[in-house]
C-alpha cells in the first residue's frame, strides 16, 4: 500500500542520520563512566558532600536516559518496518495509522536525542535563573515584559520544567516592570541560553487611543544555576545584606515580615532580591545563588569580551539591540536576528512553542556564531 511504503521509506531514512549521530555520543565512553559512578556510589563517603552527590547522581540519570533513548530508536525503526511489513502483506489498511503514529513519536525522539548533542557546554545540564526587565516605553513595555514571562512559563510546562518566581516588581498600570525566576530541569540552562538578549514586540498597542502602532522592548538575561563549591567566591567583606517586608502576592504572612533579602556586591555594584520564600533564611540562601550564577556570568562575559575585544552581549534594551523580533502588525511573524529563522506563527510562538528558535540557535552557536541578520525591517 502505498501510504505504508511512505512510512517506510520515511523511517529507513533515519538508518544513517541515527547511526552518526550515536557514534558522536560516544556510548562505550559512556557505559564505562556509567560503571565507574555506579560503584563509587556504592562506597560509604558518598553522601559525605550532598551537592557533589547530587551532581554525579544527575550526571549519571543524564547519560542512562542517553543510552536508553538511543537503544529505544534503534528499535523503534525495526519496530515499525515489522508493522509496515505485516500492513502490506496483510493488505490491512486499519494498521496505517498505528504506524504514522509510531513514526511521528519516533521522529519526536530523535529530534530530542539530537538536540541533546548540541548541549555540551560545561553547564547545559544546570538550572537556569531568568531575569526579565522591562525597557523604556511605560505600561507598554511592562505589558510585553509580562508577555515574555508567560511565554517562558508556557514553555517551562510543556518541557516538563519547574518554574519558580524568585523576585517579581509589577507595572504602574498593567504588566511586570521586572522580573527574577528559576528554572530547574534537565538542561534548563542549556535550552534557555539560547534566549538572552533584547526582545522586541511590534503591535497595535491596547493601551494607546488612538490605536497606533507601537515597538517595546524587554532585555531577557539567562544564567546557569551554580554549585557552592564552584571557584565563584564571595568574601563577606565584599557584601552588603538588607532585609525588607516583601511585596505582592503571598497572602497575610508574606506582607506582616521582613522575609525579602536584598543582596549588594560591593566590588561590582550588582544587586539581588529574592522575596518569594516564607523564611528570611530560605530568601537569603536563594539570593547568595542568584549573586553566584551573577558573578559566573560576568566573568564568562568578561573573558569572551577580552578574547574577542567585544563588549558584553546585552546593551541598551532599545531598537538596534534586539536578538528577535515579535510582530502581531500588520502581520504575524517572530524573527531571529541570529540565526536567521522565522515562523509566522507568533501566537503559537506567545503560546511557548520556542523549541525551533532553541534548535536553530544550538545549531548557529555550533557552528560559529556568524550572526545572519534580517529582522531590523521596521514593518
Amino acid at each position: 500500500m502505498v501510504e505504508l511504503d511512505q512510512i517506510k521509506l520515511e523511517v529507513s531514512g533515519y538508518k544513517e542520520p541515527l547511526a552518526e549521530v550515536k557514534a558522536s555520543l560516544n556510548l562505550e565512553d559512556k557505559a564505562k563512566k556509567i560503571e565507574e559512578l555506579e560503584r563509587e556510589m556504592e562506597s560509604p563517603g558518598f553522601w559525605d558532600d550532598p551537592d557533589k552527590a547530587n551532581a554525579k547522581m544527575k550526571e549519571l540519570k543524564n547519560m542512562k536516559d542517553t543510552r536508553d533513548l538511543v537503544k529505544g530508536l534503534e528499535t523503534g525503526i525495526d519496530d515499525i518496518l515489522t508493522l509496515v511489513e505485516m500492513g502490506n502483506e496483510e493488505e490491512d489498511e486499519s494498521l496505517i495509522p498505528e504506524a504514522r503514529e509510531e513514526l511521528d513519536s519516533f521522529i519526536e525522539k530523535f529530534e530530542q536525542l539530537r538536540l541533546s548533542t548540541l548541549l555540551s557546554d560545561e553547564y547545559d545540564s544546570s538550572d537556569a535563573i531568568v531575569e526579565l526587565n522591562a525597557g523604556a516605553g511605560g505600561t507598554e513595555s511592562c505589558d510585553w515584559c509580562g508577555m515574555l514571562f508567560r511565554m517562558y512559563s508556557k514553555w517551562a510546562d510543556k518541557k516538563g520544567l519547574k518554574l519558580e518566581v524568585l523576585d517579581q516588581l509589577d507595572g504602574d498600570e498593567a504588566g511586570i516592570k521586572s522580573v527574577s525566576f528559576q528554572v530547574s530541569g534537565d538542561n534548563a540552562y542549556g535550552y534557555l541560553k539560547s534566549e538572552k538578549g533584547v526582545h522586541r514586540l511590534v503591535r497595535i498597542s491596547p493601551f494607546n487611543a488612538q490605536a497606533k502602532r507601537q515597538t517595546s522592548f524587554v532585555s531577557c538575561m539567562v544564567m546557569p544555576v551554580i554549585p557552592q563549591n564552584n571557584d565563584i567566591v564571595i568574601e563577606d567583606k565584599d557584601i552588603r545584606i538588607d532585609t525588607y517586608r516583601s511585596s505582592g502576592a503571598g497572602g497575610q504572612h508574606i506582607n506582616k515580615t521582613s522575609s525579602a533579602i536584598r543582596i549588594t556586591h560591593l566590588p561590582t555594584g550588582i544587586v539581588v532580591t529574592c522575596q518569594n520564600e516564607r523564611s528570611q533564611f530560605q530568601n537569603k540562601d536563594k539570593a547568595f545563588e542568584m549573586l553566584r550564577s551573577k558573578l559566573f556570568e560576568r566573568k564568562m562575559e568578561e573573558e569572551e569580551a577580552k578574547s574577542k575585544g567585544i563588549a558584553g552581549e546585552i546593551k541598551d534594551i532599545a531598537w538596534g539591540n534586539q536578538i528577535r523580533s515579535y510582530f502581531l502588525q500588520p502581520y504575524t511573524m517572530v524573527t531571529d536576528k541570529r540565526t536567521g529563522y522565522k515562523t509566522s506563527d507568533a501566537l503559537g510562538v506567545l503560546d511557548g512553542k520556542l523549541d525551533q528558535f532553541i534548535v536553530s540557535y544550538l545549531k548557529w552557536k555550533s557552528t560559529g556564531g556568524e550572526e545572519v541578520g534580517g529582522d531590523d525591517e521596521d514593518i
